[in-house]
Parts: structure tokens; C-alpha cells; sequence
């Protein structure tokens, strides 16, 4: 589907299982391994790789060769322009840890960077510096998840998609490390690029994932190599995807980590939700429709949940490892403006909290299509 009808070529992809394997989840947390897809230089220059050169080395600063991963390579590049850019999906965690940590950081230090804020980006320096000019990705999902607080005891989740039903090609930035006293195995990880909400999503968060065109000029700006230095052209797509989405009320069971369950993307208010209230009265002991007094049903006819989808729409699935693109708010209220934060999504909006896990799905097999 990515190369056929996204225009988005994939020349290397890893397996479905084994160590470090994509995560098959539809409720995607920090810290599981979800598909990034991303430029890996030339076609010409991979095959150079494969062939094992005596003296390829990865460079220092970018602490390890980027074609050294757990997935296999697939042979995909034969009658191809060997000078066109390769591009492949790879395996990674969420939760970016930077290539000059020592140590493996605990799972609250990761927490810290799932998210990147585009305005962090306009300033040198800081914590994604070494990142933003060589090493942008795309994040693939369906879609994620967010939640909106109506009152003070009550949080309810939405699943937000395209209305089109593509892809979600979130602008994210990847980095790999390798930590002391360990072996040489390198640990790809991904931070998700958050910035204002759109029109649809400002009444459930102030901020929202950098969302780009699949196949377009944009994205493959945003993944060329040769732009190895951050540039106003690449702040520019960092904007509030103007597309139409879908976001609908879901389960609260997805705010559960380690719950698992395609439900989760199903409207409450519809007809394929089995813990939908209505279609319940809907039904009679026997399962079968409810008469009204003194009339009988014409015949053909059913009596369908408020708000549900129309008769023989498609039930959509996430595709993909799906991070959620916003993380929880810091319990201490904001105060005065003070500095920006690179990874805080702190919403000033009233009444508002951030958002929590995001559910997915396996991706690969589907890409391979």
C-alpha cells in the first residue's frame, strides 16, 4: 500500500517477530517498539552495504552505522535507479534516549521525551540538536488516541483518524545509543513532533501531532538527507494539519495499560459496540427486536443506535503501532510564562488535561503487500 498507492517506496522492512520486534497492540504505550519509516541514503549505497565493506564504520557522531539494526535487509532494489534515495520502515521505542546517554535511563526520564515541541525546534541548541538535522522519520499509525476532561472526576477518551482513512504520517526524530557495560546492541528509539491543535481538535487539546501528506513533496523534504542542517523551509512544515478528521468517544478501558482490544476503536455510540447501552434495549430477552405497543415491525427493517455508522461501512483497524501524540499534564497548574518546554505539552486551555496511551495494530505485513 505504501509503494503502490501512497507513493512511498519501502526497500527494507524488519520481521513481524523476534527481539525488538514492532509491537502488536491497539493500546500503544511509551516504551513498546512501534514503526517508523525513514530515508537510508541511496539505493547504490545500501547494495555497498550489503556486500560488507572491510572499512564502512558509522560515523562517531551518530554513534552507530545506520544500516546496523536487528532487520534483515529486503532484496528490493534490483532494477531500480541506484541513485534514487532508499527508504525503509524500521523498529524503534518510544521514548527517544540521545546517543551521548551512558546508562539506560529509567521509564520516567523516557516519559520525558515521547513528544518534541515544534517551537523547541526554531531555537540552536537544546536537547534535539543533534537530531533535528540528520535524523527526521515519519511515525505511521491509523490514528491515536486523546482525552477529554468533562469534569473534575471524569475523563473521556477519543479515537481521532483521518477522515479519509489514509495513513497518519506523524513528523517525528529518531536516535540510537548504546549504553555502557553493555554489548554493542544498538537501541533505536522515536519522540513524536506535537504542535497547535486544528479547527476539528481545539474542544479536546491544544496541541496535536505534526501530521504530513503520504507521498507528498512535504514528506519527502522533511526525510531528504541532504538537508542536514535545520532550516526555516523544515520549521515551515511543522503546522496543524489542515485535512478533515474523524474523533469520536471510545472505551474507557484504553486509559488500562496492558488492555488489548480492536473494540477500542469503535464508537460508543455505535451499533458494533457490544457495551452500547441502547442496542441493549434495542433488544428483547428472546435477542431479538423490541415492537413497539400495538405495531408490528415492517418487514426488512431494523432499529439502528443513535449516531451509528451506516449500513455496510467498513470497520477501520489501525495499522500500525500507533503512539498517542500528546502526553499527560504535569499535576502542578501552569503559573506565569516562563521558558518553553522541548517535551511539555502543558494546554492552557480551562478544563483541560492531556491525553494518555494510543492504540495500534501490526503493520508490516500489510506494507509488504
Amino acid at each position: 500500500m505504501l509503494q503502490d498507492e501512497l507513493n512511498m517506496p519501502v526497500d527494507d522492512a524488519p520481521e513481524d517477530e523476534g527481539n525488538g520486534a514492532p509491537r502488536q497492540s491497539y493500546n500503544f504505550a511509551p516504551g513498546y517498539h512501534g514503526i517508523v519509516y525513514r530515508a537510508d541514503g541511496n539505493l547504490q549505497a545500501q547494495q555497498h552495504i550489503q556486500h560488507g565493506p572491510e572499512d564502512h564504520e558509522g560515523e562517531e557522531g551518530d554513534n552507530v552505522d545506520e544500516s546496523e539494526d536487528a532487520s534483515p535487509r529486503q532484496t528490493q532494489t534490483q532494477n531500480q535507479d541506484p541513485d534514487r534515495l532508499a527508504y525503509k520502515l524500521q523498529s524503534m521505542r518510544w521514548g527517544v534516549i540521545p546517543s551521548w546517554t551512558k546508562r539506560k535511563p529509567d521509564y520516567s526520564s523516557m516519559l520525558k521525551t515521547i513528544n518534541c515541541r515544534d517551537d523547541s525546534l526554531a531555537s540552536p541548541g537544546g536537547l534535539w540538536a543533534s537530531m533535528k538535522g540528520k535524523k527526521r522519520c515519519i511515525v505511521l499509525a491509523q490514528g491515536f488516541y486523546e482525552w477529554l476532561q468533562k469534569s473534575p472526576k471524569e475523563k473521556v477518551p477519543h479515537f481521532v483518524k483521518r477522515k479519509d482513512g489514509k495513513l497518519m504520517c506523524m513528523a517525528g526524530l529518531w536516535d540510537c545509543v548504546r549504553f555502557e557495560g553493555e554489548d554493542e546492541t544498538p537501541h533505536f528509539t522515536f519522540t513524536v513532533i506535537t504542535t497547535s491543535s486544528n479547527r476539528q481538535l481545539k474542544f479536546l487539546h491544544d496541541r496535536m501531532p505534526v501530521i504530513l501528506e503520504p507521498g507528498s513533496q512535504e514528506l519527502r523534504m522533511w526525510l531528504d538527507p541532504k538537508r542536514n542542517e535545520w532550516s526555516k523551509d523544515l520549521q515551515a512544515l511543522l503546522k496543524p494539519f489542515k485535512g478533515e478528521v474523524d474523533v469520536y468517544p471510545v472505551s474507557k478501558e484504553v486509559g488500562k495499560v496492558g488492555n488489548n482490544s480492536p473494540s477500542f476503536m469503535i464508537p460508543v455510540a455505535s451499533k458494533e459496540n457490544k457495551n452500547n447501552i441502547a442496542n441493549f434495549f434495542a433488544k428483547g430477552s428472546d435477542g431479538q427486536p423490541m415492537k413497539e405497543p400495538g405495531k408490528e415491525p415492517k418487514s426488512g427493517s431494523k432499529r439502528d443506535a443513535p449516531g451509528s455508522p451506516e449500513e455496510g461501512s467498513p470497520q477501520k483497524k489501525v495499522m500500525t503501532s500507533a503512539p498517542s501524540p500528546t502526553k499527560p499534564s504535569s499535576s502542578k497548574p501552569a503559573t506565569s510564562r516562563g521558558k518553553i518546554s522541548a517535551t511539555s505539552n502543558a494546554s492552557k486551555s480551562p478544563r483541560k488535561l492531556k491525553g494518555a496511551a494510543a492504540g495500534s495494530h501490526k503493520i508490516t505485513s500489510f506494507f509488504k503487500k
